[in-house]
């Protein structure tokens, strides 16, 4: 791994090593399917894009919609790997996204063939050659990333458009609703450069799919097809690549109508439920029960039930 050139053609003799590893593509621009096209036309077509680089440099792109915002991982070249530039961003981004009152879901996507290929391995590597040490990377970028995602307080979606390997697979599991491709594969690639899953994939795996097929995907590096990523319940749903973001925007302009207080409160409880016993749940959900009871969205779901019509939920906590 010491020779960038060496690093390629081992990554191109290997078909299931290829899609895991950060510049593995081929270096020119790789044909793009109708879904990956009309993704990235979204994307350009953003009202708001950080400017840090010319769009189409841009690692994350930026879109505000009605109710809710989508970020795309924008290194399509790189499988869209991850670098220090596109932490950044998207840790700006995902700010942003929280500190907005009008932001109700948030969507999360690649450009190109992937959805995030995990780290970028050129920025592990010193110019001669020598791998660096790991623990300082996951505490500054990875860490934070993966508890922001849990904890912001709307439902966030990920659109997995292509193969998620790595971290890239790991921080789509720690999205709250995912969706995939037909032609999408999960890939815990860890093992295969000696590392252990991180961005909590020996957290989340034997949680999402129990202890057995957890082991099997962690210690063997196999590919995990959708199909049977969503029979196994890894995922929620597994689409057609053509009706992939289509689905993917319907599900957050249906949570931009939801009450989005509960639907926070819903994902706290959740994550809690895997620490507590019987009693320390009850009493959270005692906790969370009377704080959703006192938003107004309580009191116009009550209000459309009984008068028999759909309610105007508007988000907000109580005054």
């Amino acid at each position: 791994m010491g020779h960038d050139g060496a690093l390629r053609q081992k990554v191109a003799d290997d078909p299931t090593t290829r899609p895991c590893i950060a510049g593995a593509s081929d270096p020119a621009r790789e044909a793009l399917s109708p879904v990956s096209r009309a993704t990235m036309a979204r994307a350009i077509a953003a009202v708001e894009v950080h400017e840090e680089a010319p769009m189409e440099e841009a690692p994350v792109l930026v879109e505000r919609r009605a109710g809710y915002r989508v970020i795309t991982l924008n290194r399509p070249r790189q499988l869209n790997a991850f670098n220090e530039a596109m932490h950044h961003a998207l840790k700006r981004a995902l700010t942003e996204a929280e500190e907005d009152a009008d932001c109700r879901a948030l969507l999360l996507t690649g450009a190109g063939r992937a959805f995030c290929a995990g780290q970028d391995l050129r920025e592990r590597m010193t110019p001669d050659g020598k791998t660096t040490v790991l623990g300082d990377a996951l505490d500054t970028h990875y860490n934070p990333l993966v508890r922001k995602l849990r904890a912001l307080p709307f439902p966030v979606v990920a659109a997995v458009n292509g193969v998620a390997a790595g971290a890239g697979a790991n921080i789509a599991l720690a999205c709250d609703i995912v969706l995939a491709a037909r032609s999408a594969t999960f890939v815990q690639a860890f093992v295969k450069i000696g590392l252990i899953p991180d961005c909590g994939g020996t957290w989340l795996l034997p949680r999402l799919i129990g202890p057995a097929r957890a082991r099997g995907l962690a210690l063997t590096a196999e590919p995990l097809p959708a199909d049977k990523a969503e029979a196994w319940g890894l995922i929620w749903k597994t689409l057609d690549d053509l009706e992939l973001m289509a689905q993917a925007h319907q599900l957050c302009v249906h949570f931009t109508a939801a009450p989005t207080v509960a639907l926070a409160l819903i994902k706290r409880a959740l994550d809690e439920a895997w620490g507590n016993d019987l009693d320390a749940q009850l009493d959270l959900e005692r906790e969370s029960q009377r704080e959703a009871s006192l938003t107004p969205d309580y009191a116009e779901g009550m209000r459309a039930f009984l008068q028999k019509r759909p309610p105007v939920f508007t988000g907000r906590r109580a005054p």
